[in-house]
């Protein structure tokens, strides 16, 4: 592996960290949940900084792919809805009526 920590933190683009860590990827999958795999890869990169902080740059950045790869896998068999990683998916809409807020009299 010739992962550089530096080239690391430069990356924006979810495919880049795809090639960056040279992981197979479906470019449908990336295109239509980048953000919900993006925003769960910056999860479990926290969980991985919060919980092993004395790692070597490559060891860190081996968790980092173990964590991009998992990120992938969430939202190949689940979809954004059901993982409710944004607050859009857990806020209540507001002017609904749910079929069970409805009772007869």
């Amino acid at each position: 592996m010739t992962w550089d920590y530096t080239k690391f933190k430069e990356i924006v683009q979810a495919e880049e960290y795809f090639e960056f860590f040279e992981l197979p990827y479906d470019q449908k999958v990336v295109n239509v949940n980048r953000l919900h795999i993006l925003k769960k890869f910056s999860q479990l990169i926290a969980e991985i900084d919060n919980n092993y902080t004395d790692l070597s740059d490559l060891e860190r950045l081996s968790k980092y792919c173990e964590a991009l790869q998992q990120a992938y896998q969430v939202f190949i068999c689940s979809t954004p809805q059901e993982q409710k990683l944004f607050k859009v998916f857990n806020e209540k809409p507001k002017n609904v009526v749910t079929l069970t807020e409805i009772t007869s009299d």
